[in-house]
């Protein structure tokens, strides 16, 4: 991880332990998952690239079963394709790695504190990118070339489960809402065309929740 990410990470909890909304008791996250994501507009197709999705977060009560939820999020995004042929000049294989920090804000609704539904928007930094055509590495395409957005922002939809006391499990869908690149392709006849490229991802966590029977007292006594 980057030390950006972690300074950021380290103001979003200490901000967040402190914060007090309606007398609420603040609810803390710890996240842990992967996700299987594609970039679209890359000629590459399927959510091939496994990543990490791990930090914290989060849940802020502000109605009975309502929360605004709040998470400081380590992701890797990214494209994965194997090679197709043989020849090492044009096998077809293709990867990029993109990590990026990123601060996820959704709204919450708890149904009768077995499963959660949410949707929002995220912004995520990119800290770090690395591409392979062909199973070789391309030089020119790094974190300052402006090859790629320094900037992703996403829509988010998303469910949890609990499965075990205060252990949820959680599948997240994610979507650029503008684009991370623009490229031109040229196949063999000489054509070539521009794509937009956006990330395109599923996300699978296991997710921590603490103090919630506590905040769940504090908003009962508060009503």
């Amino acid at each position: 991880m980057s030390k950006n990410f972690i300074l950021l990470l380290l103001i979003f909890l200490i901000g967040s332990a402190a914060v007090k909304v309606n007398a609420q008791v603040i609810k803390g996250e710890a996240i842990l998952g992967m996700n299987l994501s594609q970039v679209d507009g890359d000629e590459v197709f399927g959510f091939k690239k496994i990543g990490l999705n791990i930090g914290a977060g989060v849940l802020i009560p502000f109605a009975k079963n309502w929360d605004v939820s709040l998470e400081a999020i380590f992701s890797q995004k990214g494209a994965n394709q194997k090679p197709q042929f043989n020849d090492p000049d044009s096998n077809y294989a293709y990867r990029v790695e993109l990590n990026y920090a990123e601060i996820p804000v959704l709204v919450m609704y708890t149904d009768k504190q077995f499963i959660s539904a949410g949707a929002g928007f995220a912004w995520g930094r990119l800290v770090s990118v690395k591409e392979w055509e062909h199973e070789r590495l391309v030089e020119t395409t790094t974190l300052n070339s402006g090859v790629y957005s320094k900037n992703d922002f996403s829509i988010l939809v998303e469910a949890r489960i609990r499965i075990y006391k205060q252990l949820k499990f959680n599948l997240r869908y994610q979507y650029s809402l503008v684009k991370i690149r623009s490229r031109e392709f040229e196949n063999l006849a000489g054509e070539k065309w521009t794509r937009d490229q956006f990330n395109n991802l599923f996300s699978f966590r296991l997710i921590w929740v603490f103090n919630e029977q506590q905040s769940q007292r504090t908003f009962d006594e508060n009503k």
